[in-house]
């Protein structure tokens, strides 16, 4: 246990407007988080802060992440992060695990004590990597070493997974794939190789057996954006849709959505989901977030440029993925790395915003299902820092925000 460790209450009364409990954590010593270390060794890369969190069934708080010597590392509290037991060291078979922005570890709760946690392996060559997953049947106490997610095993990118999941017990995992963009680039010209294929692709993988074996490779999508994250969430159905940053002709950088079909079925076209009309040659390492409305259809962030104002954007999306209503920006010109979690009528946004010296993590609440919204400052920190994450029991909203020496855990909205 690091109970010795902990030091309940708030960093700071006067900024902090939510009930928070943060722990010092020697562990957490990292490093910031959004270069990109594609070609470096793995000696040479450092370790990365990138996290993330989870309620289990039984209503403890998971949170898996990299230590200082590059080990997979999962914590838990019952008590909304007072007190942790760990940290546990999960053997990865001597694995590099990326955890740095957008890459990170995942973890997801099934059902019969099913526990898998995701994570990119980075190769050598520059951008390349696997996806691996780690199953437990036993609510966490063991897991099974880590396999491979995809039946394809070139040296290409495979990596920003996510996985859930879905109301049945199934699990899938979904990640950004550039199998497609090599083999365009080797059948076409020398010339014109370099424009052969826009982007990446979105391919998925499901496990009806927890991760024991999976299912084809199935494409879910061409053409998305190369680095950003993959928002995956359950609809009113329970089956799973996403969202991504994805690349439309001839090269805006905005967002689709797309519903899984059924197992073996060609997938519906994704649908448009924003249009910020960003026209960009490069991804931003910028992932957007999803969250179901209590109302139907989906809350949706993201950070994007429209008409030469860059800023992360709020909009919700209908039941299909397309915007319904106004879009609106967050109330800080610094806003990055938003996330969004609803539990009934309430959804949070929290976000970390930048002034060159102090970073705050901030949120927005909304108790009537995103008709307003409430600015609350939640936390500050001058070192480096993890994106924020949010977490649900299925009626309170936490904010995990983890820094090179603490984990803030704070209840949003008590």
């Amino acid at each position: 246990m690091v109970t010795g460790c902990v030091r309940a209450g708030v960093r700071s009364a006067r900024d902090v407007l939510a009930f928070a409990a943060v722990v010092f954590l020697s562990i957490t010593d990292g490093w910031a988080q959004d270069a990109h270390h594609g070609g470096k060794s793995a000696a040479a890369r450092p370790a990365g802060l990138g996290s993330s969190a989870a309620f289990a069934p039984d209503d403890a708080l998971w949170l898996a992440g990299v230590d200082r010597n590059k080990r997979l590392f999962v914590l838990t509290s019952r008590d909304d992060g007072h007190r942790w037991s760990g940290p546990r060291t999960i053997d990865t078979a001597q694995d590099e695990v990326a955890a740095d922005g957008d890459s990170r570890p995942k973890i997801a709760f099934g059902p019969n004590g099913q526990v898998a946690i995701a994570y990119t392996n980075p190769f050598d060559k520059p951008y390349t990597g696997r996806i691996r997953l780690l199953r437990s049947v036993d609510g966490g106490r063991s897991f099974a070493p880590p396999v491979t997610v995809h039946g394809d095993r070139q040296i290409v990118t495979h990596r920003f997974e996510s996985i859930a999941f879905d109301r049945k017990g199934r699990l899938h995992v979904v990640w950004i794939d550039k199998r497609d963009a090599e083999e365009a680039r080797r059948r076409a010209p020398a010339a014109a190789a370099k424009s052969a294929y826009a982007g990446a692709a979105v391919y998925r993988a499901v496990s009806e057996d927890g991760g024991l074996s999976f299912g084809p490779d199935t494409k879910l999508a061409d053409h998305s954006c190369e680095c950003c994250r993959i928002a995956l969430v359950a609809d009113a159905d329970g089956a799973l849709v996403a969202l991504w940053r994805h690349v439309f002709a001839p090269n805006i950088r905005d967002h689709a959505f797309a519903r899984f079909g059924a197992l073996n079925v060609a997938p519906v076209a994704p649908v448009r989901a924003t249009f910020d009309d960003w026209a960009i040659d490069a991804c931003p390492h910028h992932g957007p977030g999803l969250a179901a409305a209590a109302a139907g259809g989906y809350h949706a962030v993201w950070f994007g440029e429209r008409a030469g104002q860059p800023a992360v954007r709020y909009s919700r999306l209908g039941s299909d993925g397309r915007p319904v209503g106004a879009t609106q920006v967050l109330p800080d010109e610094q806003a990055e790395h938003a996330d969004v979690l609803s539990a009934g009528a309430r959804v949070v946004i929290a976000w970390r915003s930048f002034d060159g010296k102090t970073t705050r993590l901030r949120a927005w609440v909304s108790e009537d299902d995103g008709r307003h919204f409430m600015l609350r400052e939640l936390a500050s920190d001058t070192g480096d820092n993890d994106h924020p994450r949010l977490a649900s029991d299925g009626a309170r909203i936490l904010a995990v925000w983890r820094t090179t020496k603490d984990v803030h855990v704070i209840n949003v909205a008590p």
